[in-house]
């Protein structure tokens, strides 16, 4: 007997944005156990596997503030949108960022156990939940800061106070330093609007790229699927996802692939040199769709995609600066909100 119905089955797929009959699928292969059938269809490259296993729908702003020598971001979570948009909210958050960037607090933990007019920091939130008239949580803060005048640091704010990304630089010389602390205002709007997790693909966690690989991959095959039926040119299936997995040998190997194909197709070998750097660099990017998609720094920047974020860093700084420090914050990630039947609630309310 199965242990699922279709309100589960309904749920998996807002989850996942996956085909109702492989929700279906993927419960009956799970046992009804949902975790299991999201990591069944990430398995078989099916639906939207970095979505969220449930709506993220908590309302707040980010706030920023960025100085010569530090900056600092925090999200404030207020109840509703209606109260996120209250000019005494504003106020409160501004009173907020200003506090943790006077007092150098790094994190909300800092923020929530520090004094702030005199008084303990609860204290104050308290006063202005009652004025405002809704719960309000300071969840999450960052900071970068450094004293060296060759580390340059930047920002950037969406529009709509949703979206905050930091960025830090460490360059070689004051030239440097002066031309990339604009550079950096540029790619965090890029970081705001592409949403990056991370820095680097360095920073993966190695269980995190294997549980991500079989997936991406029936994604691509899965793909090309629809582009034969179109008469398209198909996509390369990569073997791997990540430059991680990219190893030395790896590398040696499909070198030698290369050679091989050029071989076959009659190529003089005397022209080998200066064909197989440019299929070298298409193999890596063709097995690199992880880091592309996650990774700041490997990511095509938006306002040049011919080449990375780190390699554009590196070309307008002619090697002499590197991004070290990346914190984006946008309103709501992580937080699970208990989906209300509003119908039933009705009916509880007239009984």
């Amino acid at each position: 007997m199965a242990k699922f119905g279709a309100k589960d089955i309904k749920k998996l797929r807002e989850a996942t944005n996956a085909g109702m009959m492989d929700c279906k699928k993927a419960l009956t292969a799970s046992d009804g156990d949902f975790d299991g059938a999201i990591a069944w269809l990430r398995e078989k490259g099916l639906g939207d596997a970095a979505k969220k296993a449930s709506k993220v729908a908590a309302e707040g702003v980010i706030s920023i503030k960025v100085g010569d020598n530090k900056a600092v971001i925090i999200e404030v979570n207020s109840q509703t949108d209606f109260v996120a948009q209250n000019d005494v909210f504003k106020g409160v958050v501004n009173q907020i960022t200003e506090h943790a960037y006077n007092n150098n607090l790094g994190d909300a933990d800092a923020i929530n156990s520090s004094e702030i007019n005199g008084q303990p920091f609860s204290e104050y939130l308290s006063l202005q939940i009652a004025t405002i008239g809704e719960n309000l949580v300071v969840r999450r803060a960052g900071m970068v800061s450094s004293d060296d005048e060759l580390f340059v640091i930047n920002g950037y704010l969406h529009a709509n106070s949703r979206v905050g990304v930091l960025l830090g630089a460490k360059c070689k010389d004051k030239t440097t330093a002066d031309k990339i602390r604009v550079e950096l205002k540029n790619i965090a709007m890029h970081a705001a609007a592409m949403s990056p997790a991370t820095l680097s693909y360095k920073d993966f966690d190695a269980q995190f790229v294997a549980d991500e690989t079989n997936g991406r991959i029936e994604k691509v095959k899965k793909e090309n699927e629809e582009l034969a039926r179109l008469g398209k040119t198909l996509k390369n299936v990569p073997e791997f996802v990540s430059r991680q997995q990219l190893t030395d040998e790896v590398l040696a190997r499909a070198k030698e692939a290369i050679k091989a194909e050029l071989k076959a197709e009659g190529k003089p070998e005397k022209i080998w040199d200066r064909i197989i750097p440019g299929k070298l660099e298409r193999y890596i990017s063709d097995n690199t769709l992880l880091d592309q998609e996650l990774a700041l720094l490997d990511q095509k920047y938006v306002l040049d995609d011919s080449m990375t974020v780190g390699a554009y860093i590196n070309k307008v700084s002619n090697g002499k600066a590197e991004i070290t420090e990346f914190i984006r914050l946008e309103v709501g990630e992580g937080i699970e909100v208990k989906e209300e039947d509003f119908a039933a609630e009705v009916a509880k309310q007239m009984a």
